[in-house]
């Protein structure tokens, strides 16, 4: 077996930011390999971050970025379980960086349960018809409409849409990582984003 040592175990807490022990088990489950270990903790962490979903979440923050040139801004409220990770800076990063994306990509909702039946069934019914007007057979159009509405997920709704600093993850990536990091839940409560001019509804 692997002799694990101690500057191992640091480079592996500082990339992940588990803790000292969860990192040692880590690394020698992995026989030394620090990338296999960062595997297993992201996996073990994913799995503990599941488990988190379900627990309350009334602390946190409320954050608001203002783009350069002071014509888009954002308020944004997401929430965690104490008062202790609410004035982490970890957390306070993740809250700042959803800010920004919320900035850059416009999101709607945010997630696909806020979008109102009526706008998923419209939504639809808008697709059939480009499908079938794309003279795609009848049988396909359901189908081809169900996929379309993720689109319409993925653009529209905030933890379906890919992050603007990593297009490999989306925001609710972002956020599972952070739960597995932070060891709290974590939730993204509201927003509002503001654009200079744009009619008030």
């Amino acid at each position: 077996m692997a002799e694990i040592k101690a500057d191992q175990v640091k480079k592996l807490r500082e990339k992940s930011g588990a803790g000292m022990m969860e990192c040692k088990k880590a690394l020698t489950e992995a026989g030394g390999d620090i990338k296999k270990a960062e595997l297993i903790l992201r996996e073990r962490g994913l799995a503990a971050a599941s488990k988190k979903a379900g627990r309350s979440a009334n602390q946190g923050i409320i954050d608001s970025y203002i783009h350069p040139g002071s014509k888009i801004g954002v308020l944004l409220e997401v929430n965690c379980e104490t008062d202790f990770v609410a004035r982490n800076e970890q957390f306070k990063e993740l809250v700042h960086n959803i800010a920004l994306h919320i900035a850059a990509a416009a999101p709607v909702y945010i997630s696909s349960d806020d979008v109102l039946s009526a706008v998923i069934e419209a939504e639809k019914n808008i697709y059939k018809k480009q499908a079938l007007n794309e003279g795609k057979p009848e049988a396909v159009v359901e189908k081809i409409a169900e996929g379309r509405l993720k689109k319409f997920y993925e653009e529209n709704c905030l933890l379906n849409q890919l992050y603007v600093k990593d297009n490999d993850i989306t925001i609710s990536d972002l956020v599972k990582q952070s739960i597995a990091k932070i060891g709290e839940n974590i939730v993204i409560r509201r927003f509002c984003r503001f654009v200079l001019g744009e009619d008030v509804k």
